[in-house]
């Protein structure tokens, strides 16, 4: 979690690098950006953005701030189909492609996830207790993970897999059901 300014731009370089996005700005960069964005860099610098006005901004001019990059995340958010809430991942977080993507607020990812198009991460059976989910764990397009589970670290989740059980050994690939 986003605790001062230091953490959060150690989080804004993790997702940059995760995402393949010039560190550097340069005007030929500027000038891309212009005629193509990257709405998907956008949505993750807003992510960030949000997350740290929310946990280090006090004041009037805190919740100023937090509203507003609040609102600008979430018209974003529905424009790319995502329901990504704050204070959920770690750093290094990759989504390289557009589609829904669905996590519940109280599940627990850590660095380096690297989510595909059509995942879904959530509770089950009216509970609020949603996974938790290791360091640098890839998740495939389309699969649901859902339940009072723990993945471990390392783990890749194969496409359309649906997850309901708790892998606790890591370093290994899990798919089907």
């Amino acid at each position: 979690m986003i605790t001062d300014k230091k953490t959060y731009k150690s989080y804004w370089l993790a997702d940059r690098l995760a995402n393949s996005s010039p560190i550097k700005v340069s005007i030929i960069n500027k000038f891309r950006k212009l005629l193509f964005p990257d709405y998907i860099i956008q949505f993750l610098y807003l992510l960030r953005k949000t997350e740290y006005s929310k946990n280090c901004k006090n004041g009037v001019f805190g919740k100023l701030s937090y509203f507003y990059f609040l609102r600008r995340f979430r018209k974003l958010s529905v424009k790319l189909s995502f329901s990504i809430p704050i204070n959920v991942f770690g750093p290094g977080l990759s989504i390289p492609h557009y589609g829904t993507i669905i996590v519940n607020p109280a599940s627990k990812v850590g660095k380096n996830c690297r989510l595909h198009a059509c995942v879904n991460i959530g509770a089950s059976g009216g509970s609020s207790i949603s996974p938790i989910l290791g360091d640098n764990i890839y998740i495939g397009p389309g699969a649901i993970i859902f339940g009072d589970i723990v993945v471990a670290d390392n783990v890749t989740i194969a496409a359309n897999s649906t997850i309901n059980k708790s892998i606790r050994v890591p370093n290994i690939t899990v798919g089907g059901t």
